[in-house]
């Protein structure tokens, strides 16, 4: 078994190889002077069981272009079976044609993938769960929720919790983390008008009183996250923070963050973690390594990885 990292996100694949008490294999992946990507393994691969830890985050293109060519470089140094470990997958809100003559590039994506060279895919919290089946090889979908769990029970085991999805397609997500916690559900009701741009209608939902934490996969801009966490206290809630799988947080996110009555919004380190994140009082990362490197050992061991949730 070796781990291989691309730049995206070294320290969390630095992380992951300390959790199985392996070190990252000797690998260059650079740039030549027109910004074309150059991958070089420094170790014999052949006949090894290799995951390759590279999250498609900003700037996308790049990350994936690494990705893609990590994966063409092993198959062709012969090793055994190559996982693509990717903690964030980009471009899986792209899971259907939203309009005439649109992409469905999460399946471009997929395909992009198995080509190169992957002979498994390990993921979390995918956007979409049907984008499991626009692959030809087996796929793995990590949940962040048992770590959510975990740590909303050490800071907020003493308060009256409420759980919220911020729009109704997160709904299930939302209803599986107030089972784990034995608490109830609230829902935001809203409208888009526009794409990046949103308008909370309603809360459904008695939130008076209660310290809610709004429950999602992906913050992009922070916009439906802080209507969702103003209505919240417009509706009378006590107090309101949030737990979010992938910290995209483009634009003006961070700064947006702040201005909120958002308490504070636990990310994963799926996506390496800004300097504007670094700084900011309410935004707090929890590192997924553990799970990734269970999950690895089981890929590795032939074991199951659906025990871990169990």
């Amino acid at each position: 078994m070796k781990i291989v990292a691309c730049n995206s996100n070294l320290p969390l694949a630095e992380a992951v190889a300390a959790e199985l008490n392996m070190s990252l294999c000797n690998a260059s992946v650079r740039r030549f002077a027109d910004m074309e990507v150059f991958v070089e393994i420094f170790e014999n691969v052949r006949g090894e069981d290799v995951f390759v830890v590279q999250s498609t985050c900003m700037p996308t293109n790049d990350n994936l272009m690494e990705l893609l060519i990590m994966l063409d470089a092993l198959r062709r140094g012969s090793a055994r079976r190559i996982t693509a470990v990717m903690p964030y997958f980009g471009y899986a809100r792209q899971d259907r044609k939203s309009g005439p003559r649109t992409p469905i590039s999460a399946k471009l994506v997929a395909n992009l993938l198995v080509e190169a060279g992957a002979d498994r895919v390990l993921t979390m919290d995918l956007h979409a769960m049907q984008i499991q089946g626009f692959f030809d090889v087996p796929v793995d979908n990590l949940y962040a929720a048992p770590l959510f769990v975990r740590d909303i029970k050490e800071r907020y085991g003493d308060r009256d919790l409420m759980i919220v999805s911020p729009d109704v397609g997160g709904v299930v997500r939302a209803r599986q983390l107030a089972q784990r916690l034995n608490t109830d559900l609230a829902i935001i009701d809203k409208r888009r008008e526009r794409a990046g741009v949103s308008e909370v209608m309603n809360v459904i939902g008695d939130v008076k009183g209660r310290h809610c934490l709004l429950v999602d996969d992906i913050v992009d801009s922070g916009g439906s996250l802080c209507n969702a966490a103003q209505a919240i206290i417009d509706n009378g809630a006590a107090s309101v923070g949030a737990y979010v799988t992938h910290g995209v947080l483009t634009g003006k996110a961070v700064e947006r963050i702040g201005a909120s009555p958002i308490e504070m919004l636990t990310l994963t380190d799926s996506i390496k973690a800004t300097d504007a994140v670094k700084a900011a009082h309410n935004i707090r990362q929890i590192t997924t390594a553990e799970l990734l490197a269970r999950a690895m050992r089981a890929v590795s061991d032939e074991s199951s990885v659906s025990s871990l949730f169990d």
